[in-house]
C-alpha cells in the first residue's frame, strides 16, 4: 500500500500545505456565503429571494455534479503525484476565474432579467463545476495523506485554520475598505467590491498552488476491481442510504451549514444596518480568528479525551445557549454584541476544528460496512449535504430578508432593522441546538466505536494481500 523507503513521513509540510488548500478554497466560498447576497440586493438591486432561489436551485445541480465528481475521483488512475492532487492544479484557475465574473458591478444597469440570468449562469459555473472539481478531490484527499487518526484530526485542524484565515480576510477587510458613509449610513461601493473579488480570485490560485507543492498522498487504496465494477451510482446510493453515520452526518452537515452561514451573512445587515458600524464587523471577525486560535490549542486534546462527537455537542450547545441570550438581551451597544458572538464563535469553533475528521471517521466507517473503499463517493455525499446546508441558508436568510421589507431603500428603517437582529439569533440558535441533538442520538461513531473501527482497519491492512 505504501513504500516507506521512498515516500517521506506524515509532518508539518503536510499540514501547512492542508491549510492553504482551504484558505484557497475559502476566498470564494466565504467571499459567496457572506458577500453574495449583499452585493446583489445592494448593488445590482436583485430582491434577496431571488438570490436565495438561484443559490438554491444551483444546491439542485449539486446534487448531479458533486457526485459525478466523487465518482470520478474513485475511478481516476493513481498518478506518482496521486489520485487527488492533480485536480487541484488543474481546476484552480477555472474556480478562481469563475468567481471573478460573478461580481461585475458594472452590470448594475442592465435589465433586471439579464442581471438574474448573470447571476444565474456565473454562480452555477462557479459553484456547481469548478468549485465541485476542486473540493471533492481537496477533501477526498486528507485520507491518502496518512491513515493515522491523529494524523487526520490534525489535518482538519490545519483545514479549518486555513478557513480561518481567509474568513478573517475576507470577513475583516471587506468591510474596511468596501464601504462608503453616506448621511451617516454604510454604503456598499460596488466597483471596489469587485476590485476586491478580483485580488482574492489570484490570492485563492497561489493557496492552491502551495497546497499542491506542499502535500504527499502516501495511502495507495487497495484496488478491487470486481468490487469496483459491481459497485454502480445505483449500488453507491443503496449503500449510503444504509449507511446511519453518513445519513447523520450529512443530517448534522445540513442543519450546521445553515446556522453558520446564517450567521455570516446576516452579520453583513447586523453591523452597517443595525448598529451602522462596519468597523465593529471588522473587529468581530479579528475576535473570531482569535476564538478559532484557542479553539484549534483545546480542540484536539479534548477529541482525544471525550471524542469528536461529544465534544462537538457540546460545543454547539454553547454556541446555541449564546444565540439565545442575544435574541432576548438585544443589546444596544455593539460592543456587548462583539463580545457575546465571540463565545459563540468559539463554541462553533471547537467543533469546526474536529468537524473534517469526522468525515474520515464515516469513510473509515464504510469501508468496514461496504468492503470497499470509496473516499471520493463518500466525501462527494458529504459535500453535497453542506451545499444542502448552504442552499438552505440563503434561501432562508433571502426568504427572511424579503419578508421584513428589507430593499436597498428600506434598509434602515426601524421595522426591518429590527427584523434583521431577530434573523441573526435566531435562526442560528435553532441550528446549533439541532446540530446537537442530531450528533448526540443520531451519529453513531462516538469515541469507543471509532477507536475500534482504526483498529479493525489497521490489522485488515497490515495484512499480506494475496
Amino acid at each position: 500500500m505504501k513504500d516507506s523507503k521512498t515516500i517521506r513521513p506524515f509532518d508539518l509540510r503536510d499540514k501547512i500545505g492542508y491549510l492553504f488548500g482551504d484558505f484557497g478554497n475559502d476566498f470564494t466560498f466565504i467571499l459567496s456565503s457572506s458577500f453574495l447576497m449583499k452585493f446583489y440586493t445592494d448593488i445590482m438591486g436583485i430582491d434577496g429571494y431571488i438570490v436565495g432561489i438561484v443559490m438554491m436551485i444551483a444546491r439542485f445541480v449539486d446534487a448531479f455534479t458533486d457526485v459525478t465528481m466523487g465518482r470520478i475521483c474513485d475511478r481516476s488512475r493513481i498518478t506518482p503525484t496521486g489520485k487527488f492532487k492533480p485536480w487541484i492544479r488543474r481546476m484552480c484557475a477555472p474556480v478562481a476565474i469563475s468567481s471573478f465574473l460573478i461580481y461585475q458591478s458594472s452590470l448594475a444597469g442592465m435589465p433586471m432579467a439579464f442581471k438574474i440570468a448573470y447571476l444565474f449562469v456565473t454562480y452555477i459555473l462557479w459553484g456547481s463545476i469548478f468549485y465541485t472539481a476542486i473540493n471533492i478531490p481537496y477533501g477526498s484527499m486528507a485520507s491518502a495523506i496518512s491513515s493515522e487518526p491523529g494524523d487526520r484530526q490534525s489535518l482538519s485542524t490545519f483545514r479549518s485554520m486555513g478557513g480561518a484565515l481567509a474568513g478573517v480576510l475576507v470577513g475583516a477587510g471587506i468591510p474596511m475598505i468596501a464601504y462608503d458613509k453616506i448621511e451617516g449610513n454604510a454604503v456598499l461601493n460596488g466597483g471596489r467590491f469587485t476590485l476586491i473579488a478580483g485580488v482574492f480570485s489570484i490570492l485563492s490560485v497561489l493557496c492552491y498552488l502551495l497546497c499542491y507543492a506542499l502535500t504527499t498522498e502516501r495511502v495507495k487504496p487497495e484496488v478491487n476491481e470486481a468490487a469496483q465494477k459491481n459497485n454502480s451510482l445505483a449500488v453507491m446510493f443503496q449503500n449510503a442510504l444504509k449507511n446511519r453515520a453518513l445519513i447523520s452526518i450529512v443530517a448534522a452537515s445540513v442543519v450546521m451549514l445553515l446556522a453558520q452561514l446564517t450567521m455570516q451573512s446576516m452579520a453583513n445587515y447586523v453591523y452597517p444596518n443595525f448598529y451602522k458600524s462596519p468597523s465593529a464587523q471588522t473587529a468581530s471577525t479579528i475576535i473570531m480568528l482569535g476564538g478559532m486560535l484557542l479553539a484549534a490549542a483545546f480542540a484536539k486534546p479534548l477529541a482525544k479525551r471525550f471524542g469528536k462527537a461529544e465534544v462537538s455537542v457540546a460545543s454547539n450547545l454553547l454556541a446555541a445557549a449564546v444565540c439565545v441570550i442575544l435574541f432576548f438581551l438585544r443589546p444596544g451597544n455593539v460592543w456587548v454584541y462583539v463580545a457575546f458572538q465571540a463565545v459563540s464563535w468559539l463554541g462553533l469553533g471547537i467543533f469546526t476544528m474536529v468537524s473534517w475528521a469526522l468525515i474520515t471517521d464515516v469513510i473509515d466507517y464504510s469501508e468496514i460496512k461496504n468492503g470497499i473503499r470509496e473516499d471520493g463517493s463518500v466525501y462527494a455525499l458529504y459535500s453535497f449535504a453542506r451545499k444542502l446546508g448552504q442552499a438552505a441558508s440563503a434561501g432562508l436568510s433571502g426568504a427572511l430578508i424579503s419578508a421584513i421589507g428589507y430593499t436597498d431603500e428600506t434598509a434602515f428603517e426601524p421595522s426591518v432593522v429590527n427584523g434583521i437582529f431577530n434573523i441573526s439569533t435566531l435562526v442560528p440558535a435553532i441550528g446549533f441546538g439541532l446540530l446537537s441533538a442530531v450528533l448526540w442520538f443520531w451519529y453513531p461513531l462516538h469515541k469507543k466505536q471509532v477507536e475500534a473501527n482504526v483498529a479493525f482497519l489497521k490489522k485488515k491492512h497490515e495484512e499480506p494481500q494475496e
